[in-house]
């Protein structure tokens, strides 16, 4: 019976030994079993009886806890067993995934899932372990925070205080990105021309116009707003020496100075900006309304300005006033005469035109015989003419001489006529008798005609009508 024991594949008292690779030895009349890598002493036998010394029995039926191994047993630890002990209160082998937390396990969720909160090692999922589990949106397995995965689990993005170059990012301040800051909201590094005004490590940006930071724009290259007397020209300046001195071509307020740009200049006796309104007091040269500038302004008294060729002869006067008959100005061309009024019969007429200036006992000779004649009696409208010796005259030539038209009346005798048969008195102040008897003129006279007209000869008279 010792020796069927020992060799004997089935261990003695009945029991049947562990099929997972289980060895039974025996010693001094004990079994031990390993078991998947655990060893457990199962009871002691009677080498003389073969038959065990505690036990539940020769048929191996015996209970979970009591020390031994049954045959549906994979362990027994006796007292020793439990669910976190190696052989479980089962008389199981503790496994990982077997929902029971053995020796040597993180944990034990009873299943084969591996992105859970438990691994399929048996150990509590954590961020850096290489698997994407619950709570977590990646595991790339390292601590590298400047890859995509970040050492808390999560992608890398703008703003989660890492600076990861595999996506683009020159910075990254977290919560205190900001595009007015060093570090933007897009996780770049704030520079002039990005179109944001931010303090770039010194505040210095006072402005930010992207690609349109341009020299003569109003934010030029080094995001600085363009101002009056830095040099630059602005579109709303119109002009920038970089300077703020007046009175060399650009006004402290960066207007060119000059006429038209809206400011008194020196040399200037206004400016109102160029208005375009010669009559508002301030011409387009800048200068104060003046009779003889060339330029009418009826607010300032004119009636016409031709400048240079105001002149009292012509139609614009050198007071800037238009010509008229009355003003005493003699206007060439147009006016005969201009006595200074409106009236007639003094010379010149209301019209301006020259009236007969024929005078009593004024004395005259033939244009064309030299004959002498003499002014009887005289107004603007006749004048009553004589011979004032024998002769021959022309007549309507020399009442056109005086200022008259023509003829009116002809004729007349000795006793008639005033100074010829009145001797060497000055009988135009003794007349005689007004007595035409050749009548109205017809424009033929008694002793032929030449280049100045009809002749009348002998003893004679005439009127002269306008």
């Amino acid at each position: 019976c010792a020796l069927a024991c020992l060799v004997a594949p089935l261990g003695c008292g009945g029991e049947e030994d562990d099929t997972r690779g289980a060895s039974t030895t025996l010693s001094g009349g004990s079994s031990t079993t390993t078991t998947a890598g655990f060893t457990t002493t199962t009871g002691t036998t009677d080498p003389d009886t073969s038959s065990e010394s505690s036990g539940s029995g020769s048929s191996g039926a015996g209970t979970c806890g009591d020390g031994k191994i049954d045959a549906d047993e994979e362990c027994d630890d006796g007292a020793g067993n439990g669910d976190d002990q190696a052989c479980t209160s089962e008389c199981a082998v503790n496994v990982c995934g077997d929902g029971k937390q053995g020796p040597g396990e993180g944990c034990d969720d009873g299943n084969t899932v591996d992105d859970d909160a438990c691994s399929n090692a048996c150990a509590p999922a954590s961020c850096g372990d290489g698997v994407v589990s619950e709570g977590e949106l990646c595991d790339d397995g390292n601590d590298d925070d400047t890859d995509q995965c970040t050492s808390a689990c999560t992608p890398a993005s703008c703003g989660d205080g890492f600076v990861q170059p595999s996506i683009g990012e020159a910075c990254d301040e977290g919560r205190d990105n900001a595009d007015d800051a060093a570090c933007t909201a897009a996780c770049t590094a704030a520079t002039c021309g990005d179109g944001k005004v931010h303090d770039a490590g010194g505040g210095d940006e006072e402005c930010d116009e992207g690609e349109g930071n341009q020299p003569m724009s109003v934010c030029n290259p080094m995001c600085k707003l363009n101002v009056c007397g830095d040099g630059d020209k602005s579109p709303t300046e119109g002009c920038d020496d970089g300077n703020l001195d007046p009175g060399d071509g650009c006004s402290p307020a960066c207007v060119a100075e000059g006429c038209g740009n809206g400011i008194v200049d020196p040399g200037e006796a206004c400016d109102d900006g160029m208005n375009g309104n010669q009559d508002d007091g301030c011409t387009d040269l800048c200068l104060l309304p003046a009779c003889g500038d060339g330029v009418e302004q009826p607010n300032a008294g004119e009636e016409c300005d031709l400048g240079g060729g105001n002149d009292d002869k012509g139609a614009c006067t050198s007071m800037c006033k238009d010509a008229k008959c009355g003003d005493g100005l003699l206007y060439i061309g147009v006016e005969e005469c201009d006595d200074g009024n409106a009236n007639s019969n003094d010379g010149c007429s209301a019209t301006c035109k020259n009236e007969p200036k024929a005078t009593k006992c004024q004395q005259g000779a033939d244009p064309g015989t030299n004959a002498p004649w003499v002014v009887c009696e005289a107004d603007v409208n006749t004048a009553w003419i004589s011979a004032n010796t024998t002769g021959q005259f022309h007549p309507v030539k020399i009442c056109q001489n005086l200022g008259y038209t023509t003829v009116g009346q002809w004729g007349g005798t000795c006793g008639e006529v005033c100074g010829f048969c009145e001797g060497n008195t000055h009988s135009c102040n003794n007349t005689g008798m007004k007595n035409f008897n050749f009548g109205n003129w017809t424009g033929s006279g008694n002793c032929g005609q030449d280049g100045l007209g009809a002749i009348i000869c002998n003893t004679v008279m005439w009127t002269c009508v306008k």
